[in-house]
């Protein structure tokens, strides 16, 4: 599991004054990409080998400008070439969104999927948590592991999306 904390920007907030639904997908965005580090270490794109094929946000509760958001991204599911990230926005124990991303290991040139095998998939099988709602798992013991294996980290100043 990896674990990406933020503060939200004022400009994330709307008229109603909590954060605006658009900016879930972004931070959620952001959160992926220790997880891409997995496929593309220096993030180049174009070695990118991921397409994604399927994105959803459900808002569970509002989240507010001032208070720290912790996401929280896993994957739920590893398929033969694709799998689904399940991620999660926390801010002060509630959980606020849930996302659900199915990506597919593509290769852009032929243009059609490639079997996620060897190495890789050792390595995506250790995220792995089949469960679609993080109360359901030991996040203290995860979010342990994951500053233990460097996954747990707080947004530096600038870096989240606009």
């Amino acid at each position: 599991m990896y674990f990406k904390t933020l503060e939200p920007a004022f400009y994330d907030t709307d008229a109603l004054g909590h954060v605006n639904n658009t900016r879930l997908p972004a931070w959620f965005e952001w959160a992926r990409n220790d997880l891409f580090r997995v496929f593309v270490p220096d993030l180049d794109p174009r070695k990118w080998p991921l397409i994604m094929a399927r994105i959803e946000v459900d808002f569970l509760a509002e989240l507010q400008y001032g208070q720290p958001v912790e996401i929280r991204t896993w994957l739920s599911r590893l398929g033969g070439s694709s799998f689904t990230v399940t991620q999660e926005a926390w801010q002060s124990g509630v959980c606020g969104a849930r996302g659900h991303c199915v990506l597919v290991q593509f290769d852009h040139h032929a243009k059609q999927s490639l079997p996620i095998e060897g190495e890789l998939r050792a390595t995506l099988v250790s995220h792995v948590h089949e469960h679609t709602d993080s109360a359901e798992l030991d996040v203290p013991a995860l979010r342990a592991a994951a500053r233990a294996l460097g996954t747990h980290s707080a947004a530096s100043e600038g870096s989240v999306p606009a």
